[in-house]
C-alpha cells in the first residue's frame, strides 16, 4: 500500500480516480521499458535535448527520484532547482507557496536557500501528512486540497499586503486541477515574481506522450485568458527543464483585492 501511495505522489496522481491511476501507472511502466530499449538500440535522434530529457526522466531510480538536498528527496530536476535559487536570490520573497509538497524535500531546499539569504518563509500544501516529511523553522505545512476554500483562506491569512510572493504548483497533474490552481494562486503572485507550474513536460513535452491533458495544456488555457503573466523562457537556459513554458512571470499589478 505504501509503495502504491509513493507512486501516486511521484506521478502527481493523488487526486485521480482509481482507473485513471491504473492506466497512467501501466502507461508509465511501458514507456520506461520502451525508452530504455530505444536508447540501447540507437544513439541518434532528431533532437538530442529531447532524447536526453526522455532518458533522464524515464530513469527515475537514478535521476529525479534519487535527487537529494541535504539528505532529503526533492524529486526535481537539479537544473530547475538551480534556477529556483537564482529566482529566490533575485526576488528575496517573503513567502513561497508550494502545493504538492509531498515529503517536503523541495520545501526544505527553498528554506535552506532562504537561510542563506536571511529572509523568507515557505507555505507547503498537500493532501497528505507524511511521517518522514522534512522539518524546518521556515516551513509551515497545511494539510488539505490546494483548491479547497478553507485551505486557500488559511494561506491567504499568512500573507501580508506588502509581501513579495512566489508560487510553485506541483500537486495533481491533471489539466482541470492545475488550471484551477493557476486561477486561484495567480492572485497571490506579486508583480515581477513568478508562478512556476511544474511537470509541464508530461503529455509529450517531451515525455509521457499518452499522459493526457496536463500542466502544459493548463498553462496554454490560462494564458489565453490572462494577460497579467508571460512565459519567461530565459529560466529554461540549461536546455532541459521539467517545467517547459512553466516559468510564468507576473508583468502587471493586481488591480483587485485578494
Amino acid at each position: 500500500m505504501e509503495i502504491i501511495k509513493s507512486v501516486n505522489r511521484s506521478l502527481g496522481l493523488s487526486q485521480d480516480n482509481i482507473f485513471r491511476k491504473l492506466f497512467r501507472i501501466i502507461n508509465y511502466s511501458l514507456e520506461l521499458l520502451l525508452v530504455r530499449l530505444y536508447h540501447k538500440s540507437s544513439s541518434r535522434s532528431g533532437n538530442i535535448v529531447d532524447q536526453f530529457h526522455s532518458l533522464y526522466y524515464c530513469s527515475p531510480e537514478k535521476t529525479w527520484n534519487n535527487t537529494r538536498w541535504m539528505g532529503r528527496r526533492t524529486m526535481r530536476c537539479p537544473l530547475d532547482l538551480w534556477v529556483y535559487q537564482e529566482i529566490l536570490y533575485e526576488l528575496k520573497p517573503d513567502i513561497v507557496i508550494e502545493t504538492g509538497t509531498n515529503e517536503g524535500g523541495g520545501a526544505h531546499f527553498l528554506a535552506s536557500i532562504m537561510d542563506v539569504i536571511g529572509k523568507g518563509k515557505v507555505i507547503g500544501v498537500d493532501i497528505e501528512e507524511l511521517a518522514n516529511r522534512a522539518d524546518h523553522e521556515r516551513i509551515t505545512y497545511i494539510k488539505g486540497s490546494s483548491i479547497d476554500h478553507n485551505i486557500i483562506k488559511k494561506v491567504s491569512e499568512m500573507i501580508e499586503s506588502d509581501h513579495v510572493v512566489l508560487v510553485i504548483l506541483d500537486s495533481d497533474h491533471n489539466m482541470p486541477h492545475v488550471l484551477e490552481e493557476m486561477k486561484i494562486y495567480s492572485e497571490f503572485v506579486t508583480k515581477g515574481s513568478y508562478m512556476i507550474v511544474e511537470d509541464s513536460n508530461v503529455n509529450g513535452h517531451p515525455v509521457m506522450p499518452n499522459w493526457g491533458l496536463g500542466p502544459f495544456e493548463a498553462i496554454q488555457e490560462f494564458l489565453s485568458k490572462n494577460d497579467l503573466f508571460e512565459v519567461d523562457k530565459s529560466r529554461e537556459k540549461f536546455y532541459m527543464s521539467f517545467n517547459p513554458n512553466g516559468y510564468l512571470k507576473r508583468t502587471h499589478r493586481i488591480t483587485s483585492a485578494r
